[in-house]
């Protein structure tokens, strides 16, 4: 797992082996982004988090998924790019 500056996790969060956080969309810049991932948040394995996005309250991210935008809270996503599954 790979957590770089500006990437903010909350409490009772669960990120799977293999997940990589980016803080930099166009590397390299001075212009680096922050992400949130909210409690209670579910992110699988080998999923990829790009900046600038936050994840919802109680979310649910497949495994292997890019994020690439705002989960809401309560919502499963999944692919690349991740896109709306169903509501929990």
């Amino acid at each position: 797992m790979f957590i770089p500056k500006g990437i903010t996790i909350e409490d009772n969060v669960f990120i799977g082996p293999g997940t990589i956080f980016l803080n930099d969309k166009y590397p390299p810049s001075d212009n680096w982004g922050t992400t949130l991932v909210k409690q209670g948040a579910r992110i699988g394995g080998g999923c990829i988090i790009l900046p600038n996005v936050v994840i919802g309250e109680n979310a649910l991210v497949g495994a292997g998924s890019v994020v690439t935008s705002l989960i809401p809270p309560n919502e499963v996503w999944f692919g690349n790019p991740a896109k709306f599954y169903k509501t929990l």
